[in-house]
């Protein structure tokens, strides 16, 4: 996926789960965060962020907030702070053939009490997908969420439960920029989510995660990436 017309500015505030202000042209602009998360890691003030200027003129905010240079070691890293952009990615790395052919691929499916991102069919079986976007990284070790989500915790579930019924459910956690080495649950900020991946996956649910390849103007699914888990010192 690709961003246009893309503009530099550095962070001021946040203001609130949806609003900031950034230093841009002279100026102070509040600008849309395109993530409701808490990035606390990532919106810091001094940082440099990457907004994508809207084409309407209707809205109250000009720009959204889409990226930001984290400083690491030895450098920066680019991350990709849009909550849109790993389903959008995931749409084309499935139509590429990312988890093997599938037939019938279909976006935002409702199954029973559940709407997944996307559902298709492979072989003469159902699947379901259910995209995480993840952006909270430390020391190279991607954490999922970066706070309670009582709606990533029912998809899970709902994977469980098809998975119960002889379904493919996967749990694509798409880490939203280059350089971490491993995935694993946030099991300091949700316990409950991490319990509900163990039960996951011992259902029968596959987790994947995969890296990007995340710039100013686009976002694209790159590696996978290890996963662990379980709580406690990785193997």
């Amino acid at each position: 996926m690709r961003y246009a017309n893309v503009h530099k500015a550095v962070f001021v505030r946040r203001l609130n789960r949806f609003v900031a202000q950034v230093e841009i042209g002279g100026g102070v602009e509040r600008v849309h965060v395109k993530n409701t998360g808490r990035c606390a890691e990532l919106l810091v003030p001094g940082y440099t962020v990457y907004l994508e200027k809207s084409g309407n003129p209707a809205r109250s905010t000009a720009y959204d907030l889409i990226g930001v240079d984290k400083p690491v070691p030895g450098g920066l890293r680019y991350v990709n702070v849009d909550s849109m952009a790993p389903t959008r990615a995931a749409a084309d790395w499935l139509a590429a053939g990312g988890l093997g052919p599938l037939e019938s691929l279909r976006a935002e499916v409702t199954v029973g009490d559940s709407r997944f991102d996307f559902c298709a069919e492979q072989s003469g079986r159902s699947v379901a997908v259910e995209v995480k976007g993840c952006t909270l990284e430390k020391d190279g070790v991607a954490r999922f969420p970066d706070a309670p989500t009582l709606r990533g915790l029912k998809h899970v579930e709902g994977l469980t439960a098809l998975a119960g019924r002889g379904w493919r459910c996967v749990m694509l956690v798409v880490i939203q920029m280059k350089g971490v080495s491993l995935f694993r649950p946030n099991w300091d900020t949700q316990p409950r989510f991490g319990e509900a991946l163990l039960t996951a996956r011992d259902a029968g649910v596959e987790i994947v995660a995969m890296d990007c390849l995340a710039e100013q103007g686009s976002v694209s699914i790159d590696a996978p990436v290890r996963i662990c888990l379980e709580n406690g010192t990785v193997p």
